[in-house]
């Protein structure tokens, strides 16, 4: 059954006395217990598309002006602000990608955790302080009863980010969100807190949506795979299907980029050029100016969604090798 259905979601920044485009007819649902993968470059609007789904746009700048967001049967844009809020950090939550940000640093993690659970429950401020300890032994960190009591800046970058992930599980949400969550920490605590997570999902049956640049980390964690390119879903896919056979020429620019060892090259490959502004205007698909593939009628003609192959949908007029 479906907890998140995202459909034809359109979210636009306001510029200059006009409405840019930057996240365009995005659509995918969430199953219960399932991690979603969505990855993508920097500015194709994943982060955008995280925000608008737990509410947080925030700035009259960014809005979203068309689609709809279910979440357990409920849709998110028809609520009030109230009951948007006992949703968010309760039912749904998010774990964002700098913790150092996310933390006040004058107040004890302690604290930050029992407040996030006393917005929610109705308990006391020791009962929600002896849940912080129980939460902080869930995520490992090493001496929870006195580790509750530290300051931010006095626990290390991955200690830090399971800080978040306690805080972001401390009402046993059915959703939980995650914006790169292993950015800046080196490969090793990666390691860790991936795992960390896909154990805690075992156990406690949350359904999680992956946010990366990387389809290294999205292939060995997720069910499913979303890959967005300037605020469209350029191809999505079980992580399986997608891997055994890549259908869009930019998810497989994605994969040559990441480092393996037993490849013997000098230089990593590239996806040539960059993602397009939002103020540039362009015809046709938005990444054929960085395509191989691509003709005269990839520059005119925008690509429809299109089955590949049962479940795995793509947007490129050269999937399967011929133009549509």
């Amino acid at each position: 059954m479906a907890l998140l259905e995202v459909e034809n979601l359109h979210i636009a920044v306001g510029s200059g006395g006009k409405l840019l485009p930057v996240v365009q007819g995005v659509s995918f649902c969430v199953d219960e217990n399932e991690t979603l993968g969505i990855v993508g470059e920097s500015g194709c609007g994943k982060s955008l598309t995280s925000l608008a789904i737990m509410g947080l746009l925030g700035d009259s700048t960014v809005r979203i002006t068309g689609g709809s967001i279910r979440f357990d049967g409920m849709d998110l844009l028809t609520l009030s602000a109230p009951e948007r809020r006992a949703i968010m950090g309760n039912r749904m939550a998010m774990i964002f990608q700098e913790p150092m940000t996310s933390l006040n640093p004058v107040y004890r993690i302690g604290d930050q955790i029992a407040e996030s659970i006393r917005q929610h429950q109705q308990i006391s401020r020791s009962a929600a302080r002896d849940r912080a300890v129980e939460l902080l032994t869930l995520v490992r960190i090493p001496n929870p009863s006195e580790r509750v009591d530290s300051f931010p800046h006095q626990m290390s970058g991955g200690q830090r980010q399971r800080v978040m992930i306690a805080m972001a599980l401390s009402c046993d949400p059915k959703l939980l969100i995650a914006d790169e969550p292993t950015t800046a920490l080196d490969v090793t605590v990666q390691k860790e807190v991936l795992e960390l997570m896909a154990d805690l999902q075992d156990r406690m049956g949350t359904a999680i949506v992956l946010i990366s640049h990387d389809l290294g980390v999205i292939a060995e964690t997720c069910d499913k795979v979303a890959v967005m390119y300037r605020g469209k879903i350029a191809e999505a896919a079980a992580t399986a299907d997608l891997f055994a056979e890549l259908a869009h020429p930019y998810t497989r620019g994605l994969l040559n980029s990441i480092p393996v060892v037993d490849r013997d090259v000098e230089w990593l490959e590239a996806i040539p050029g960059r993602v397009p502004t939002l103020e540039e205007t362009l015809t046709g698909c938005a990444f054929h100016p960085r395509c191989a593939l691509a003709t005269d009628f990839c520059a005119s003609r925008a690509p429809e969604t299109s089955q590949f192959k049962p479940n795995h949908s793509v947007q490129c007029h050269f999937a399967g090798g011929s133009t549509t």
